[in-house]
């Protein structure tokens, strides 16, 4: 029987994790692609996107903690900078 063919993603994050939305937009559609196992999941944090994988990070009112999605991405996926 043919095991079903991995799909790669990577998304590479240069952005501020808290200046505008494509970061979170990038790590939102991360965190749902990771689930599946047939997708294997890469994100390269370079320039400002680093700041999205500091520790204890204080969120802005009204954002989500980037922080958090990296390390779930993370257990199940990869994560570099």
């Amino acid at each position: 029987m043919n095991e079903p063919k991995k799909t790669n993603y990577l998304f590479i994050i240069n952005d501020a994790p808290y200046g505008n939305e494509r970061p979170y937009n990038a790590l939102r559609l991360a965190m749902n692609l990771v689930k599946y196992p047939e997708n294997e999941v890469h994100i390269f944090l370079i320039g400002d996107g680093v700041n999205c994988a500091i520790a204890r990070q204080k969120t802005p009112e009204g954002y989500y903690n980037v922080e958090r999605m990296v390390k779930s991405i993370a257990r199940r996926g990869k994560v570099a900078t």
